[in-house]
């Protein structure tokens, strides 16, 4: 196998312009040169996860580190694989399926957070539902029917789950009511 990488340092993109696997130089402010970066804060935020969690889980998660690479390598080559996106899909689905067979339901959302596993967890989660979202708004019409989408929706499903089942404890969010709030005009 050649080397992927021999020198760090091009300097090429000093003047604010990138390259992608696509051979083309794209402005750093470019939505798919944006979503490349936000797709590689998710895979290292998902190693701040590995790091602290049960090793049961840290091989899934090690797994989907990979998709993600596999997913930047279709945004940065144009190319999106449609063929092994679905299989994707449905195993995350299938892993989301089993972790929340045991779970209680939710009767309110829940504050990110329940110790350090699951606030990492949490943070992954965000970090991939950016990537989601510049996904839908960078990417053309192949990229976007070949379930590329639904995997990064899939996954941060996943992290949603997988938070609960490795929370320490669940803080319910406290909605402010009517009744919580203080009338100005009463203390004046």
């Amino acid at each position: 196998m050649s080397d992927r990488i021999s020198k760090v340092t091009t300097k090429s993109g000093d003047e604010g312009t990138t390259s992608l696997a696509d051979g083309n130089r794209y402005d750093k402010g470019d939505d798919r040169v944006e979503l490349v970066g936000t797709l590689d804060e998710a895979n290292a935020s998902l190693a701040l996860v590995v790091e602290v969690i049960d090793s049961r889980f840290a091989a899934q998660l090690q797994e989907i580190q990979s998709r993600l690479f596999d997913v930047g390598a279709a945004i940065a080559t144009g190319i999106p694989q449609p063929e092994i996106w679905p299989s994707e899909v449905s195993k995350l689905t299938s892993l989301i399926e089993s972790l929340n067979a045991d779970l209680a339901p939710l009767r309110e959302f829940i504050l990110p957070g329940g110790g350090e596993v699951a606030a990492r967890t949490h943070m992954a989660r965000t970090t991939v539902r950016r990537a989601e979202r510049i996904f839908w708004r960078a990417c053309n019409d192949d990229l976007r029917t070949s379930d590329i989408g639904k995997y990064l929706n899939r996954l941060s499903d996943y992290l949603f789950v997988l938070s609960r089942v490795v929370a320490e404890k669940e803080v319910l969010w406290q909605p402010l009511k009517p009744s919580n709030l203080t009338s100005d005009a009463s203390t004046s």
